[in-house]
């Protein structure tokens, strides 16, 4: 019984399990998309919620208020992860950020060379961000099966990759993928952002003392034309990494308690809310399009190139070194691995076609199909290469 116990308590703590459930939540949106049940469940996700007077204007239908709201809870504990990476990880040291910093710009730079080729004066060419992004969830839930098949040096890696990846994307989003800006709101914003990091360099401790004004920060940032996620990676910059006493820093102490929510409620439910897709035959015609073959092509071929390729580059130029117990047929592994965009893409084709629901519906089914072949294709790689090594380690 102790044995039973301690593997489902290490399946839970290997972030295997937020896997299975976001692939679950995929699933049944799916199904609930393509039963008698889908008209009822379009309807829930329009139905307004909230609160509209003269001065406050929160009241919005239930699908903007998972990927506007709760999504910024996702992009806080991103924007936790990267500072963490930054301050005391991968991203801590030139030598030790350089090798995921080139993987992640190859990983983004190639795909999105290969989307705007292929939809080279369509409509759709404005989704060039798509392929572009990484699900860390779905890829390290992969990598993570694999159990021994491959080092621990490759899985953190790919962890370092994925989160450069998000802040690329994150820039992206925050960029290109807005409506027209109201700079009062920004300024205001940007004010309540400073006296956050003024609190910082006070030591002041305290969760509220950021969270608080942080929320005053989303509002300010929706209302701007700014995607209001980013309100979160904002935040999450300032919040201490040091601490005044005994226990973990508040950015310690922040993302334990993001770490479940976010894994097991508001990722699944963003699956859950975005891949209601009513299937149609004509649909899969769809994968053939410029918008359907820039998005495969982008994440199937363009990842597993563009990483590759600089990372054999960075350390050709000797300025970084593969991870330990690597190999180069790994690193084109990984690469496929990263192939696994979702929820990211999903994220971005969202706001890329904003009003053109057919579109998003092809979007989304290529988004799919490109994930689940990365996955599939990805992991089959790294399993052959781990058994061809332990066949040459018996034969030796």
């Amino acid at each position: 019984m102790n044995k039973i116990v301690k593997a489902v308590r290490d399946f839970f703590q290997s972030g295997l399990m937020g896997g299975v459930i976001l692939l679950g939540c995929v699933i049944l949106s799916l199904i609930i998309a393509n039963s008698p049940l889908g008209p009822a469940f379009e309807r829930f996700l329009s139905l307004e919620l909230g609160v509209h007077t003269e001065h406050l204007h929160l009241k919005y239908p239930v699908l903007l208020w998972v990927n506007d709201g709760l999504m910024a809870l996702f992009f806080l504990m991103v924007g936790l992860e990267i500072k963490r990476e930054l301050v005391n990880g991968q991203l801590s040291s030139p030598k030790r950020a350089i090798l995921p910093i080139f993987a992640a710009l190859g990983g983004v730079v190639v795909p999105a060379t290969i989307y705007i080729i292929v939809n080279y004066q369509e409509p759709t060419a404005v989704g060039w961000g798509i392929p572009m992004a990484t699900d860390i969830a779905f890829a390290l839930a992969i990598i993570t099966m694999l159990g021994k098949r491959v080092p621990i040096s490759l899985k953190v890696f790919l962890a370092a990759l994925a989160i450069v990846d998000d802040l690329i994307a994150i820039l992206v989003i925050a960029i290109f993928y807005n409506s027209n800006l109201e700079f009062s709101n920004l300024m205001i914003a940007g004010g309540i952002l400073a006296m956050l990091f003024v609190f910082n360099r006070m030591g002041i401790q305290k969760l509220y003392m950021y969270l608080i004004p942080g929320i005053f920060i989303w509002y300010l940032i929706h209302h701007s034309g700014i995607h209001a996620t980013i309100a979160g990676v904002l935040v999450a910059m300032a919040i201490p990494t040091r601490t005044s006493g005994a226990g973990h820093s508040p950015l310690i102490r922040l993302e334990h308690i993001l770490a479940t929510p976010v894994s097991y409620f508001i990722m699944p439910l963003f699956a859950l809310v975005n891949t209601n897709i009513v299937i149609e035959w004509e649909m899969f015609a769809g994968l053939f399009t410029p918008l359907g073959m820039g998005i495969i092509l982008g994440l199937m071929v363009g990842k597993p190139i563009g990483i590759s390729l600089t990372c054999w580059l960075a350390v050709k130029l000797r300025i970084s070194e593969l991870p330990q117990k690597s190999n180069w047929k790994q690193i084109i592994g990984v690469g496929m691995l990263a192939g696994i965009g979702f929820t990211m893409s999903i994220f971005i084709a969202i706001l890329s076609f904003t009003g053109m629901e057919h579109v998003l519906a092809e979007a989304k089914l290529s988004i799919l199909i490109a994930s689940l072949f990365s996955g599939i294709l990805g992991s089959a790689f790294l399993i052959s290469l781990s058994n061809k090594q332990k066949k040459q380690r018996i034969m030796n």
